[in-house]
């Protein structure tokens, strides 16, 4: 019998691989619109935006776009030790470099990660997910709110086994019995 992975086994999981990479600060979920753009979220941030579920004959696709974000430092801002060339405004390159390279790395752990492999290999139940997927498009955004945002987004899918159990289903049992 296979134990079904929810939404919220999912969830989770994405939200443990951004809570333990060391150059994350915020993580969080819901539509893209929710994200926390005032100056008092901590960045960089990545935020998990759920786009839909494509149910196959034994298996479940979680579709998400992940938005992985900093706030770019204007020249005014500027110390010694992040002073860029008088060329540039802003420290935009550097973020975008910073980022791209932590969407790599989420990707990487979905997709080869000895320490998701390594975890009770021998449970077939445990909640190891790997993006289908065997490249990703990552698109560069900047943003002027409150405060200028710069980041990537790419879509990860994430399928599990389902098994689509009809016996344990809650329904009343008169199924058929029509009027």
């Amino acid at each position: 019998m296979i134990n079904n992975k929810t939404y919220n086994n999912v969830i989770n999981t994405l939200k443990n691989i951004g809570d333990t990479h060391d150059q994350l600060t915020t993580v969080s979920t819901g539509d893209i619109y929710d994200i926390d753009l005032s100056k008092n979220t901590l960045f960089p941030l990545m935020h998990i935006n759920p786009i839909n579920v494509d149910a196959g004959r034994s298996s479940l696709t979680y579709n998400f776009q992940i938005f992985i974000m900093d706030l770019v430092s204007q020249d005014a801002n500027w110390t010694q030790t992040n002073f860029q060339s008088a060329a540039f405004l802003n420290n935009e390159q550097e973020v975008l470099s910073t980022n791209l390279q932590i969407c790599v790395d989420i990707v990487a752990m979905l997709t080869n990660s000895v320490a998701q492999s390594e975890q009770n290999v021998n449970d077939i139940n445990y909640p190891v997910y790997f993006d289908e997927a065997t490249a990703s498009s990552f698109e560069p955004f900047t943003e002027r709110f409150d405060n200028l945002l710069t980041g990537w987004v790419f879509t990860v899918s994430i399928e599990v086994l389902n098994d689509f159990q009809s016996c344990n289903i809650p329904v009343t049992p008169d199924l058929g019995k029509g009027e």
